[in-house]
């Protein structure tokens, strides 16, 4: 049975960072979000170019996108797992987040407070809880509240009962929609 989240419940978002925006991250992401009501955002459907030291006025999707962020209370990131770090676009998008320290500060204090987590998708439940060093420690530097991680697979193109129960727990627990 589907869990959906109750009046007044915390308004989130999965921000998908994926080569393939139909992946198995993808999959997972849409059992999450049918357990939890949240939004997604892909960023395969944003121009958001390189950080560049020399470009801090650049004319892409980065910081509309971080605007639209802020009216959420939990931004939940979701990414593959590529030779054991984030998808190259994920990546990209916490590069960025220097634009916030360097040329828009204020735009980045208002990213304080908020709750973060993460899911990752791999191929199987072997994982290293290293993977999610760059986002605890993002999220600390930002005075953003770290509330956990889940990692997932899918098998034969279906999220199999061991991921359901995760991401129910993680939708509970972590995201507090209980």
């Amino acid at each position: 049975m589907s869990e959906q989240p109750h009046p007044g419940a915390v308004r989130g978002v999965v921000i998908l960072g994926s080569a393939r925006s139909d992946g198995n991250t993808r999959i997972v992401v849409d059992a999450f979000v049918a357990r939890t009501g949240f939004d997604i955002i892909d960023l395969n459907d944003y121009r958001i170019g390189f950080f560049d030291y020399n470009l801090p006025d650049r004319q892409d999707d980065f910081i509309p996108l971080v605007q639209q962020l802020l009216a959420y209370d939990v931004l939940v990131f979701a990414t593959p797992v590529y030779w054991y770090a984030m998808s190259a676009i994920m990546k990209n998008f916490f590069d960025r987040i220097t634009d916030l320290l360097k040329w828009h500060k204020p735009l980045g204090r208002q990213l304080r407070c908020k709750a973060t987590a993460l899911i990752s998708c791999g191929s199987d439940d072997d994982t290293d809880v290293a993977f999610t060093i760059p986002f605890v420690n993002s999220a600390a530097y930002l005075g953003m509240r770290y509330q956990g991680y889940v990692h997932t697979w899918v098998e034969a193109g279906a999220v199999p009962e061991l991921v359901h129960e995760r991401l129910a727990n993680f939708a509970r627990e972590v995201v507090k929609l209980s």
